[in-house]
Order: C-alpha cells, then structure tokens, then sequence
C-alpha cells in the first residue's frame, strides 16, 4: 500500500478531485497549507505598501491506495494539476505499513 501525497495549487483542487473520481479512488483527505519552492514568494502592493508574501497557499492532499493503482494516480494528478508554471506542486510517494478502518477493524488493502 501506498500513501500519495500531492502539494497544488488550489485552484486545481476540483479537476484533480475529478481525475481522481475517473479512476476509482474512493477517498482522499485535503488541508490547507502554505509553503513555497523555487517559487520563493512574491510581493504585494496593499494600501499603497509594498510587502513580502513568504508562504503561498497551497493544497494538501492525501491518498492511500494500493500498489496497483499507483501509476494512475499519479498519472491522474500530475495531468489535471499541471498549468505549466512554476509552483504547479509535487508529489510524494510513501509506503504504508498498514491501514485500519475504525468502523469494522478491517487491515490491510481491505481498508483502504
């Protein structure tokens, strides 16, 4: 099993949802969180003051899937949150040990 975890732009939340949806992946947990990259920030003008906007807001989302499924995931997220420019995010890939859902007990691939 693995855990997927992609950083995008939130703008591209729903068409990765989308995407995600096509191919049968049945859950996935999303955060808010701020960061940067090569992008380093950028600088806006309020109320006439120049400041330094350090951590951009991006998404956070995280699938557990199984082995099989991950080239498609990853195929999925990369296709729908691609815009071609800098910051479009990236993605992580972790292994899981294992997986339980609360509700029934079930381990393992079952749970997922």
């Amino acid at each position: 099993m693995k855990l997927v975890t992609a950083i995008i732009k939130p703008f591209k939340l729903d068409d990765v949802r989308e995407a995600l949806s096509e191919i049968s992946v049945q859950g996935m947990t999303v955060s808010e969180v701020k960061g940067f990259g090569r992008q380093k920030g950028h600088t806006e003008l309020y109320r006439g003051a120049e400041y330094v906007v350090d951590f951009l807001p991006k998404i956070k989302i995280e699938v557990a899937i199984s082995d099989e499924s991950l080239s498609g995931v990853i195929d999925a997220i990369s296709k729908s949150a691609n815009t071609g420019k800098v910051g479009d995010g990236k993605i992580f890939v972790s292994s899981l040990e294992d997986v339980i859902r609360i509700r029934t007990g079930e381990q393992g691939s079952e749970a997922v």
